[in-house]
């Protein structure tokens, strides 16, 4: 009975699935597999595409992970004011509005598309409201468009802007758009300068047989 119970138990052993496992070492955190298949998930969901689980899929996947952990590192260790779980619900609500209709059954059905909860989507949607706080906070600083800049944009994308705005295309009526978004790329491009600087002070070491 004893060998039986032994071979039993080795049977099982031998026929066991790896359900998760480490992909990434980033510093002293890990990220496993599980992650990555969250991430892929949530993401194909937010951006209404098919869910893509090549191996390249799961490398993206991989550094948008790296990066947020960079990027947790520094929110936890800086003074920086967090949303509220609050603002998470009003984000979600806000979503089911826009893309379902406000029907909570057919987010919900795309939510199972996917193979995801709500529990498992409400802490992204979180994390996503605490990096652009973070960002704003931290890289908007300094920041500073001219007159002149605003007038140098509209004029060489003048063709553009009055397609895109039929109704009224002049300069007074877009020159708030176009500083607004001027200081969001300036914004976006401190900020991935601060990415890439940061990703070099950090050991990352790749699981490869994680991304088969």
């Amino acid at each position: 009975m004893r060998y039986a119970i032994l071979f039993l138990f080795a049977s099982i052993m031998h026929g066991a699935v790896v359900l998760d496992r480490i992909a990434v070492v980033v510093g002293k955190h890990a990220i496993k597999t599980s992650d990555i298949d969250r991430d892929l998930r949530i993401t194909a969901f937010l951006n209404r595409q098919p869910l893509d689980v090549t191996s390249q899929s799961k490398r993206q996947s991989a550094e948008r992970l790296i990066d947020q952990e960079i990027i947790r590192e520094e929110i936890v260790t800086g003074d920086y004011r967090r949303p509220a779980d609050s603002d998470a619900m009003a984000f979600e609500k806000q979503l089911v509005h826009d893309r379902f209709g406000g029907s909570s059954a057919h987010f919900d059905e795309a939510l199972a598309h996917y193979g995801l909860t709500e529990v498992e989507l409400r802490p992204q949607l979180l994390w996503q409201l605490t990096v652009l706080r973070f960002i704003d906070q931290r890289f908007r600083a300094g920041v500073f468009v001219s007159d002149e800049d605003v007038r140098a944009y509209y004029d060489q994308h003048r063709d553009q802007l009055q397609k895109q705005h039929p109704k009224d295309a002049s300069f007074e009526t877009l020159k708030e758009k176009i500083r607004t978004s001027l200081e969001g790329e300036q914004v976006n491009q401190n900020f991935n300068v601060w990415l890439e600087e940061s990703r070099k002070r950090y050991r990352i070491e790749y699981k490869l047989e994680a991304f088969g």
